[in-house]
Parts: structure tokens; sequence; C-alpha cells
């Protein structure tokens, strides 16, 4: 395992980590004794970062990774999330008050005192205008309760008005191959004030992994069913935006990124890795199997700046057309 820094912070992660959101809810069935073996495999492998929100099941996700992570508290570092359990788009949400709430209900969840990195879960750009949430999180800095803080973010617009706040450590932005903009503007800026990325969504909701096939139907409480066209939320954070059975034509068109390579999801994730400015990647799982597969990752063989190039054009002239929402 690799480790890389997240920008100016001490937190060394591993630069393949685990996000949450799958087992804690909303991607079908899952088994608990599943998901806690999956936590298990990846520190077993080196894994040593993990990303959740309060909003993953109502809590569980950050349950789960409590019985995982309990006396690695000082070797397994964890992320959440906070804003999307009231209104995003209420000042009030952002208070003093409500954040401080928000970070006492994670840490008895998390069964931690400390937060290592606390993030606003996709704010309206307007709440970063206003800037006030940062001043709250400043004071949660000094009262002890977090370590530092970051923000996941919808568009490069966003991310690049954080990086005008001089304590945000991190940014979280959907970034994969058919979601490659933020490397143009965002990641330089971010380099320059020593920001780190972590890259969510990383197979676009399972397109990547070159797996399924057109008028794929998901379970009734599988976001890829319920917000497959944005009905519950942004609908860039399902399928990279793109309409599901376009993405599967794409995903098939890209299905050469896997020679050599062991698959499309380790492909896919390696390409994520050959960027320096992202700190981490952080694919979800249900399964060990996924865990096993994701992590072979590290071990697929590096592009060529000729296959870079060629991945680079077919976004430009294939992909980026298609993808719907703002980003």
């Amino acid at each position: 395992m690799n480790y890389r820094q997240i920008g100016s912070t001490d937190l060394k992660v591993s630069e393949l980590s685990f996000g949450t959101w799958a087992i804690g809810g909303s991607w079908g069935s899952t088994k608990d004794e599943e998901s806690l073996r999956g936590l298990d495999r990846a520190m077993d492998a080196g894994v040593n970062f993990f990303d959740t929100a309060d909003v993953y099941g109502d809590g569980h996700a950050e349950e789960l990774l409590a019985k995982a992570t309990k006396g690695k508290h000082d070797e397994i570092h964890i992320a959440t999330k906070f804003a999307r359990a009231g209104d995003i788009h209420d000042p009030k949400t952002y208070s003093l008050e409500s954040v401080s709430q928000y970070a006492e209900n994670s840490l008895k969840r998390l069964g931690r005192e400390q937060i290592d990195l606390f993030q606003i879960h996709c704010p309206p750009i307007e709440i970063l205008r206003d800037g006030q949430v940062f001043e709250v999180l400043d004071r949660l800095k000094e009262q002890g309760k977090i370590r530092y803080y970051g923000v996941s973010v919808e568009t490069v617009e966003e991310g690049l008005l954080c990086l005008e706040n001089p304590n945000v450590s991190s940014l979280q932005v959907i970034f994969n191959l058919f979601r490659q903009k933020p490397a143009t503007e965002l990641f330089p800026a971010a380099t320059e004030k020593n920001v780190g990325i972590l890259a969510r969504v990383p197979l676009a909701s399972g397109l990547l992994t070159g797996k399924f096939k057109k008028n794929a139907e998901f379970e009734e409480d599988d976001h890829r069913n319920f917000n497959r066209d944005g009905q519950a939320f942004n609908v860039g954070e399902t399928f990279a935006g793109l309409e599901f059975n376009k993405g599967v034509e794409l995903a098939n068109q890209l299905s050469w990124i896997a020679e050599g390579r062991g698959n499309m999801t380790q492909a896919s994730l390696k390409w994520i890795l050959e960027h320096e400015a992202v700190s981490s990647v952080i694919p979800g799982f249900k399964t060990v199997a996924q865990v096993e597969d994701n992590l072979q990752a590290l071990n697929a063989a590096s592009y060529s700046a000729e296959e870079m190039k060629k991945i680079e054009q077919f976004y430009k002239e294939e992909v980026a057309a298609n993808i719907r929402g703002p980003y």
C-alpha cells in the first residue's frame, strides 16, 4: 500500500481507501456481517482511511466503522460529513449550535473523542460564499472536537471558492473517467494551496466496472433506481450525471483500458491514481469480493502518455456533452 498526505495536514492516508455510503444504505440490500468483513479485509491490506457521513443509513455506516475500528483510533483515520440531515439551504444548519450537535452525534456513533476530518456535505454555493460555516469549524478545531475540516463539493466553481479559505484542508469531488473536468483547473489550484483531493464516485456508480447492460434494473431502495435522473438529489451523484443507457454505451467504448490491467474496475481506479493531486480515491463496496477487486487496482499497469491523451480526447468528444447537472 502506498500512502499520500492530505494537503498540509499530518494525515498520511492509503491512496486507495473506501467510502461507506453503500454499506450504510441507499445501494440496495446489505449484510452487516459482510460489511464488517470487508472493512477488516481493507485494513489488513493497509487501508487506514475511511470516508462516511451522518446520513449514510441515518448513521449506520458510522456505527459499523466504530465496530470495525475499535481500539485502532490512532492508526485508522475517519472522515465524516454533516449538514444533509438538516435543511442544507437554511443558514441555521451551519450555526455553531447545529454543527456542534452534528459533530457530537457523529463522535458518539463513531465511538471517538475527535473527528480526523469533518466535511461539509455538498452545501449550496451561497453557504460557501457567506463563509460563516468556516468560522464555526475553526471553533470546533479550537475545542478539539475535530482535527481538520474540508468540503464535499458538486462543482469546480464551489471547489475554487472553498480554496479561498486558508483553513480548508481537503476537497471531496466526483472524479472519474467520465468526470475529468476537475483535473483541468481545480486540481492545479488545490495543489498550489496544498489542499488534499478525495476522489469520490470513482466508478460512476458502477458504470465503470463494465458489468452493466442497457436497461438494467436496481432494487427499490438503491439510489441508482430512485435517483437515476436526479429525482432525489444532485443527478451527478448517480452514474456521474450520465443517462444510464448512454453510460453503458460509453463504458463499452472504454473497455480497451482493461487490457493488461485485470478488469475495468481496476483500470478505472488506476487512472485516477495516476493524478498526483489526488490524496486518496474512495470507492464503495458491499462485499469482501468488491474490496479485493478494488485493491487490485494498486497492482494494475500504469498508463502511457499516449493512453492518457486518448482518454482525455474521448472525454471531450464523447462524454462531456452528455453529462447532466452542474459540475
